[in-house]
């Protein structure tokens, strides 16, 4: 009865030796004999050991940071970038057999790949298109771990660092810029009043007593200030009238008498 009960004991124990559990986020790649024999769903799963084994896969999005990258643009800028890539095992069988190591062959290829595309952009077009950029840089690492059983999900450019005589540089371009937009904003309010003035001056000397009326709202704005000293420019038009009156009065005519 003893002998018995130590050999369901061994038994159970070999039992759970032969057993390996898949997770729900993996998936296990069976050999028998070191040849491929199938893909293990999740569960608990028996493995012989010596003649089968079986290497597991996780399945779920990975992040990959890589690290920063010594670039040169296509104007010769020196640049340090750094971007993240999510990507993605959707064929544990080729993750395994087609690649030694998949994670690593990821980042060694996104680190040639996004050199190889800031070198054909420029420093503008680095800093004002990084969206555009991270999607090349997306399609090329996509295309090249097809055969890996990858799929890359997403990839962003996270810092671009440039070195510092080039900082100040483009610090001093952008407040030329913004020297310039706000030369033409104030020339273009100039050009509009001066336009607005002219025709403000069409107007008054168009109609009778038009700058006799504007002169008397002056007169009255002039009124309700609290200053003591009040300087009056009398228009032309007055002293025209009153030119023409005094030409008359020494003409002689009947109008002056």
């Amino acid at each position: 009865m003893d002998s018995f009960v130590i050999l369901l004991i061994v038994l159970f124990v070999l039992f759970l030796s032969f057993l390996r559990q898949v997770n729900q986020y993996e998936r296990g790649v069976k050999f028998m004999m070191g040849k491929f024999y199938r893909i293990v769903d999740p569960g608990w799963r028996i493995i012989i050991p010596v003649f089968q084994s079986m290497v597991k896969v996780d399945m779920r999005i990975r992040t990959l940071d890589v690290p920063s990258q010594d670039a040169i643009t296509k104007d010769n800028v020196s640049a340090k970038i750094n971007a993240v890539i999510y990507y993605k095992i959707v064929d544990a069988n080729k993750a395994v057999l087609a690649v030694e190591n998949v994670h690593y062959a990821v980042l060694q290829l996104a680190q040639t790949s996004m050199r190889n595309i800031v070198g054909e952009v420029t420093l503008d077009e680095l800093l004002s298109q990084r969206q555009v950029i991270s999607e090349k840089i997306e399609k090329i690492v996509d295309a090249a771990t097809l055969g890996w059983g990858v799929e890359v999900v997403t990839v962003e450019l996270k810092d671009i660092n440039l070195p510092n005589d080039m900082v100040r540089t483009i610090a001093k371009q952008a407040e030329a810029e913004r020297e310039k937009r706000a030369v033409i904003i104030n020339s273009e309010g100039e050009v509009i009043a001066a336009q607005n003035l002219a025709e403000a001056a069409k107007v008054l000397s168009s109609s009778a007593g038009a700058l006799h009326l504007r002169t008397l709202n002056s007169i009255n704005d002039i009124a309700s200030d609290q200053s003591n000293t009040v300087v009056f420019t009398v228009p032309l038009e007055i002293l025209n009238a009153f030119s023409g009156f005094a030409k008359k009065i020494s003409s002689g005519t009947p109008e002056a008498k």
